[in-house]
């Protein structure tokens, strides 16, 4: 079986899974609204969601030192079906600087690239990707295939400068030799450094198209000189390649960045890592058996499993250029004897199935919640329905005093309740203020004073220990401020759930019970961050002791940058949770008082004319059944979107073979 033409398969399957489910919660959201049942926070969350999926990336990331292959294994899985290579591969280093492959429609097939010169500005990477006047553009001709890998080629570019200036970007130290052995020195003063910060190549491969995006790493120093793969990138890959040389196994170089960067503490992180043993061609010896070969190959493998603390299963033995050759050639031996077909097998079984299975789940708890407020609607409409039901009936054969009396029952009803908008009132005073607070605790002005004070205590540090305590400075406000977004979060969940509770007992509905907000997420991001910053620290001292700190500015402009994404993330999850708590009692407000009008119009006409009576009967039973048309409706949708969400892949015949 062709075990790439199956990762494509998968893909597509995942891909058209994606489509169908965006297509099932579009029905969804078109039914509500036929319905009027869908209001503005409802709108609002549906777009969130298909917007998720329109955009969601699955992104695997290739990490090693220079030579190890990764060029090429990207090359061979990916994209042997143009017969050529698409990515630089030589001997020596190719990949000078963290490199994107993905697709984007807006934009031509191209190759962007971000000069070196931008770490002299504070700004990080994923800050540069919103300025297009700050990278260089190189078309792509995809029907010339040699001036195609000469525009990709690029990647690979270096130029020489003085030592002193490579020292501001953070690419040399005394300490070269330890810190960027790739780096040649030419004449006393003056260093080899790569041109680019970053490349972004803009491919409509197949599955590119389809969501894929594949991150090329410059070797295993860029991990310690370029922040944004270690604190962004890597740590937010769905699945990491870990190369190694199959002649070497794992050196000291590479067992200590797979156990500070890579290794992972959760079990999902750990099973989304799978270790090349790359180059297994080497050790073929034409003097020696199959066996004997094959014998080999494994006990590199296990040795390696054994090193790096991973299962056999996530250890694979192959060669990628004989990969690459054999599908070229369409050599089925030779693409056998490379063991690639195994590894793609592995990556097309586990990731893509894990991958869905996360989206589906978590699409699965959002509409869940959505429809939960529907059904308050549908359950407050069908209560009082049934209540003035079981008031009309019992007037039948009675004499006007008793309508009147109940008539001036439910005008007092209806003051009483009017009297209470006035609690209602001064509640979302009360609402608003505890709202603005919460926002003043993770509002990115409170970030950006952390964020000044701690570069200007940086700046000023000299030594080891202050640098250090700003920094811890730093994320302990960070902790804080989150720690209090959760009590007043709380406070919120209590006031609403106490409103909640007596507006259903004054009026006799059922209660509504607010949903709680969990900081949890943004502390254990705040912590992964701390970690990884503690992790660095001491090789980061190190490098910046001789230099004006460059390094160290990056680092911090870099977790300065991650902490903006978790307040920006935080303050979006807070509004959509504010509305979800409110919007509930403003529906119930607002449903309540439609029927306690309702209520005393039908009384009066039915005082008006006693033949009204059975009408008005009649109309709220026909009321009622529509009410359950509704919520059979409103389940009968949510399990199609079920039966999209669980349903088997629907993989093309050639991949079921």
């Amino acid at each position: 079986m062709n075990h790439s033409r199956d990762l494509a398969a998968r893909f597509e399957a995942y891909a058209d899974w994606r489509r169908r489910l965006s297509a099932g919660i579009s029905s969804l959201f078109e039914w509500l609204t036929q319905q009027d049942l869908a209001d503005a926070q409802a709108e609002v969350k549906v777009q969130q969601i298909l917007e998720r999926l329109q955009q969601d990336k699955l992104v695997v990331a290739f990490v090693a030192e220079f030579s190890r292959g990764k060029s090429e294994l990207i090359n061979a899985i990916f994209f042997a079906d143009f017969g050529q290579r698409l990515l630089p591969s030589s001997a020596g280093r190719t990949t000078m600087c963290p490199t994107e492959l993905l697709h984007d429609p807006s934009r031509p097939p191209s190759i962007r690239l971000l000069p070196i010169e931008t770490r002299l500005n504070d700004a990080t990477v994923s800050e540069f990707k919103s300025y297009a006047d700050e990278w260089v553009t190189f078309p792509l001709d995809l029907g010339a295939a040699d001036r195609m890998a000469e525009a990709l080629a690029r990647v690979s570019q270096v130029k020489r400068v003085p030592i002193a200036l490579a020292r501001k970007y953070g690419l040399f130290t005394e300490r070269d030799e330890d810190i960027l052995s790739a780096l040649e020195r030419g004449e006393e003063g003056s260093v080899d450094i790569p041109c680019w910060r970053h490349a972004i190549i803009n491919f409509p491969h197949p599955l590119l198209q389809q969501g894929l995006v594949i991150l090329d790493t410059p070797g295993l120093n860029a991990i310690g000189t370029e922040p944004e793969l270690t604190l962004n990138l890597l740590p937010n890959a769905h699945a990491i390649l870990f190369l190694l040389a199959a002649d070497a196994g794992v050196t000291k170089t590479d067992l200590d960045v797979w156990n500070d960067h890579l290794a992972g503490e959760d079990e999902a992180t750990k099973s989304a890592r799978l270790v090349i043993l790359n180059k297994i061609d080497g050790l073929w010896d034409e003097l020696k058996a199959d066996v004997e070969v094959n014998a080999e190959i494994d006990r590199q493998v296990e040795l390696s499993a054994s090193l790096l603390g991973v299962s056999r299963a996530q250890v694979f033995g192959v060669s990628a250029q004989k990969a690459l050759l054999a599908k070229v050639n369409g050599d089925d031996a030779l693409l056998t004897r490379s063991r690639l077909p195994v590894l793609e097998h592995s990556l097309s079984r586990k990731l893509i199935p894990a991958k869905r299975e996360l989206v589906g789940a978590s699409t699965q708890a959002e509409l869940r919640s959505l429809t939960a407020s529907v059904r308050s609607i549908l359950d407050a409409r069908a209560a009082s329905i049934g209540e003035q039901l079981t008031e009309l009936i019992a007037l039948r054969g009675k004499n006007q005093d008793v309508v009147e009396h109940m008539m001036a029952r439910v005008k007092e009803e209806k003051e009483v309740f009017e009297r209470g908008l006035a609690r209602y009132t001064a509640l979302r005073t009360v609402f608003t203020q505890h709202t603005n607070d919460l926002f003043d605790v993770i509002g990115l002005s409170a970030l950006r004073q952390n964020a000044a004070k701690t570069r200007e205590r940086i700046e000023e540090s000299p030594f080891t220990k202050g640098v250090r305590d700003a920094m811890s400075d730093f994320f302990a406000k960070l902790r804080t401020d989150f720690d209090q977004a959760g009590r007043q979060a709380a406070e919120i969940h209590d006031l609403m759930r106490a409103m909640y509770t007596r507006f259903a007992h004054e009026n006799g509905i059922e209660i509504f019970v607010p949903p709680q907000f969990s900081v949890l997420k943004y502390l254990k991001e705040v912590e992964r961050m701390e970690r990884a910053y503690n992790t660095h620290f001491n090789t980061l001292w190190n490098m910046v002791s001789k230099a004006k700190y460059p390094l160290m500015k990056q680092f911090f402009e870099t977790v300065a940058s991650r902490a903006r994404h978790i307040y920006k993330v935080a303050n979006r999850d807070v509004e959509g949770w504010l509305k979800a708590v409110m919007s509930p009692l403003e529906t119930q407000v607002r449903e309540h008082h439609i029927q306690l009008r309702r209520r005393l119009d039908s009384i009066r006409r039915i005082h008006r004319a006693s033949d009204e009576l059975e009408n008005r009967i009649l109309e709220l039973e026909q009321q009622r059944e529509a009410i359950e048309a509704q919520r059979q409706g409103l389940r009968q949708q949510l399990a199609g979107v079920d039966t999209i969400i669980e349903a088997p892949d629907a993989l093309p015949l050639a991949a079921n073979a």
